[in-house]
This record gives structure tokens, C-alpha cells and sequence, in this order.
């Protein structure tokens, strides 16, 4: 099964608007062909992915990356300077995402040491730290790896216009929720197989 790519070919085709037979016929294959990429059954080739890409408007690298990093465990991280809510919340996000290594954090650079040696699929983010802003360690994250998701974790409404202009995907008020989780996990710009139940 190879459901990065499945899972993301999926919402790229629903995003452009384009129903199955629709994407089949741009690509002439058949809509069986395309429904068994999306269900994870068969990936395209090399040559068919990069017609993928020329349909979609996405960059090649883009497609094929999802193929390489589909096989393996995502890493998911959480920083809050607070132990509390790390000792609450990362057993309720590992039952969330049984099939992603989940890490937490109390200090924005390690956070940061972290993703630089470790591709990075989703970062929930408190947005008031102690040495620094969870605004600017997403900037931070971002530069490392565009595709990292970020869904910032506050106990206050008054930050989510400023979230949004950084680049985040989700917004969730504390404490966290596993219903919260799942209904982030659905609205991920990048999405990826956790082995749970929101795909």
C-alpha cells in the first residue's frame, strides 16, 4: 500500500476539480487506473508521473518525493514549553497516528536541531514559547522543509489572524482533543499515512 502518494494524488485531482474519469481521460489511461493509485494498489510509473505532474501543475519532484518517503514512518513533533501538556499530549497524538514516530519538545532549538536531521510531516506548535514565538519557529520549520505541516496549539483566540499568514495549516485551541486531531489531520496542505482512521 502506498498511501502518501495515494492520499495526496487524491487531493491534488479534488483540488483541480477534475473527477476520476476526468484526470483518466487527461492522462489517457483508464478510470480503474487512476481509482487503483488513489486506493494504493499501484503506483505509476516513472513516465506516467511525470504526466501526473504536467495535469496537476505540480512540480515532478514534488510527485516523486511522495513515492520515496511513502514506505516510511512519518515523524510528527510537538513543542510546547510546558511538560504538562507533552506529557497529555503526545501519548493522545501517537493513538491518533499509530504509524508515526512521535516527538516532543520543551525548547524551540532542539525543535529545530530535530528537523534538520529528520524530515518533519507535521509540527504542532504552541504559539507562546519561552525562548521564541511558535510563529517564527514555523517560519523556521518551513525554511528547513516547505512541506511540513503546522498546526498551532494556543489556549487563546486573539493569535489565529496571525497564524494564518504563516504559511500554517491548522489552528486548534487547547487542550487537545483526539476528535481535534482527526479533523486537522483531514485539512493537511501535505498529507500522509498515519496508520490511523482520517484517511
Amino acid at each position: 500500500m502506498n498511501q502518501l502518494f495515494s492520499e495526496t494524488l487524491k487531493k491534488l485531482r479534488i483540488d483541480k476539480g477534475f473527477s476520476q474519469q476526468a484526470l483518466a481521460n487527461k492522462m489517457f489511461v483508464t478510470r480503474p487506473t487512476v481509482a487503483r493509485w488513489e486506493n494504493g494498489s499501484r503506483l505509476p510509473d516513472a513516465v506516467m508521473i511525470s504526466r501526473l505532474a504536467d495535469v496537476l501543475g505540480v512540480d515532478v519532484n514534488f510527485l516523486l518525493s511522495t513515492v520515496a518517503e511513502s514506505d516510511k514512518c512519518p515523524n510528527v513533533i510537538m513543542v510546547d514549553d510546558r511538560k504538562l501538556i507533552l506529557t497529555g499530549g503526545l501519548p493522545l497524538l501517537a493513538e491518533v497516528m499509530p504509524n508515526a514516530t512521535v516527538t516532543g519538545f520543551t525548547d524551540a532549538e532542539e525543535a529545530i536541531k530535530y528537523a534538520k536531521s529528520n524530515r518533519v510531516a507535521l509540527a504542532f506548535l504552541d504559539i507562546e514559547l519561552r525562548s521564541t514565538s511558535g510563529l517564527d519557529l514555523c517560519r523556521d520549520l518551513l525554511k528547513i522543509n516547505p512541506r511540513t505541516n503546522v498546526v498551532y496549539l494556543t489556549a487563546y483566540t486573539d493569535y489565529s489572524l496571525d497564524a494564518w499568514d504563516t504559511g500554517a495549516s491548522g489552528f486548534m485551541l487547547k487542550p487537545i482533543t483526539a476528535e481535534g486531531v482527526r479533523k486537522q489531520l483531514e485539512k493537511l496542505r501535505y498529507p500522509f499515512w498515519t496508520g490511523g482512521n482520517n484517511a
